[in-house]
């Protein structure tokens, strides 16, 4: 193995922590690192930093709450993506399942390339205005 620096995970800045960690927790089926999980006890949730890892509790997104965060106006580019997250589907049905389960989810959809025969696929922003790709790989 090279020496290099490992990717801990990507960091996505919200001001709304808990409710982008729950929205990547439910569309990408993951889970809390111990201890991020949400208050049981009626207690306010005044998380400002949440990690999400897999299966094998290897970090995958984390989340930072900022005071102020200006949406990308993509396609414009008159305040740029910057960071974007490309996510894959086996075929055309799981793209329309994924988009759509997004969508229901809080997402916005940006543009809709599903017709497109070389590389369907849908751009959509999550509930902090972040874009997300979704094609069939």
């Amino acid at each position: 193995m090279p020496d290099v620096p490992h990717l801990l995970h990507t960091v996505l800045d919200t001001t709304d922590v808990r409710g982008l960690a729950e929205f990547y927790r439910e569309l990408l089926g993951l889970r809390y690192r111990a201890g991020d999980q949400p208050s049981t006890d009626g207690a306010p949730d005044d998380a400002d930093w949440l990690v999400l890892v897999d299966e094998h509790d290897v970090r995958r997104l984390a989340f930072q709450q900022v005071p102020t965060l200006e949406p990308t106006t993509w396609p414009s580019h008159d305040v740029p993506m910057q960071l974007h997250l490309d996510l894959t589907v086996p075929d055309l049905d799981a793209l329309a399942r994924h988009s759509a389960r997004a969508e229901m989810l809080g997402a916005r959809l940006l543009l809709d390339r599903t017709d497109d025969p070389e590389e369907p696929l849908v751009v959509l922003a999550d509930p902090s205005g972040h874009p997300f790709c979704l094609f069939v790989a």
